[in-house]
């Protein structure tokens, strides 16, 4: 088994990496050569979650667990707050393969798939970019956006507003101008929304949003979180990752549980990527995609790290 650090990831896998290989996960889900199996999810208490995501990708030869979760409280360790590690096993044996270092790959397959519902379902005028949280993964939802449509400046909010500076100097980097704003004013001025907080109540709200918009959920999925108000899920067309932890961990838990949505009205943005579902049907359609983060996305990474790791002959070997 070879083990792969943490440390080694960023020379491994780059961010267009990572948009490749999750954009080859959402196309083999639709085909039904690859799936999730069920999340394991818990809260620890303190608002610390800890879980499991697996899966199965026939067609990759792929089969793994990552383990991880959310700790709140690193920040004051010195650590970031998303903790994991991916193992990987062959899936005709069962052995053990390799186990990866799951931090970095988790922020650039979570941004991937933003980036990825971005460029298949935001208007192509689309200039304005609106972020909703600051923390740790924000600047990855930044950049991976930029790569994507042609913004003309950024706007967002954070609970904690002594965070923005940080997300500003990404956006400095790429040279977009900054403004750190009220939260109903991210909705007025954009024509995209990445939400990206730990939120257990919504702060998006429905009446914030105008029509046209894209928006892209990307936090914390477990029973509870939301990030959004339901009644903005009646408005818009809604993709995901994958249905099923949608309506049940991800944002749309709240929607389909009030009766404001249906869940065989969700739809896998794996069926845009291969063309069985048009996505945006109108300049003035709402399209709202709720990013999950599902095990195939993680071993999609994982193995890619794994790939590049033995044709340059680094990590360790150890025996199992």
């Amino acid at each position: 088994m070879l083990i792969v650090p943490e440390a080694l990831i960023a020379g491994l896998v780059t961010p267009e990496d990572a948009f490749s290989a999750i954009e080859a996960c959402f196309a083999a889900m639709a085909r039904g050569g690859a799936y999730n199996f069920p999340v394991v999810r818990e809260a620890l208490g303190e608002g610390r979650q800890y879980g499991f995501k697996s899966g199965l990708d026939r067609a990759g030869a792929m089969l793994g667990v990552k383990a991880g979760g959310y700790f709140p409280g690193n920040l004051a360790k010195g650590l970031i707050n998303h903790q994991s590690s991916v193992l990987l096993f062959d899936p005709e044996t069962g052995r053990p393969v390799a186990l990866v270092g799951g931090n970095l790959l988790t922020a650039l397959r979570t941004a991937a798939a933003s980036a990825i519902s971005i460029d298949r379902l935001a208007r192509r005028d689309a200039r304005v970019l609106g972020i909703v949280g600051a923390g740790h993964q924000a600047g990855f939802q930044l950049r991976a956006a930029a790569r994507v449509r042609q913004f003309e400046r950024v706007v967002a909010w954070n609970l904690h507003p002594e965070m923005l500076p940080k997300l500003a100097a990404v956006a400095a980097e790429l040279g977009l101008p900054f403004e750190a704003v009220a939260l109903e004013q991210v909705g007025e001025s954009a024509d995209v929304i990445i939400t990206i907080t730990s939120a257990p109540a919504a702060s998006l709200m429905s009446a914030h949003v105008r029509a046209g918009t894209h928006l892209a959920c990307m936090g914390t999925d477990t029973v509870g979180k939301q990030e959004v108000e339901p009644a903005l899920l009646a408005r818009a067309t809604v993709f995901t990752d994958e249905v099923a932890q949608s309506i049940n961990i991800g944002e749309a838990q709240h929607a389909v549980a009030l009766g404001l949505l249906q869940a065989d009205a969700v739809v896998p943005l794996g069926d845009v990527v291969i063309g069985a579902h048009p996505g945006r049907q109108s300049a003035d359609e709402i399209t709202l995609f709720d990013g999950t983060g599902v095990g195939l996305q993680d071993l999609a990474v994982a193995a890619m790290a794994l790939r590049r790791a033995r044709e340059r002959g680094i990590g360790q070997e150890v025996e199992m």
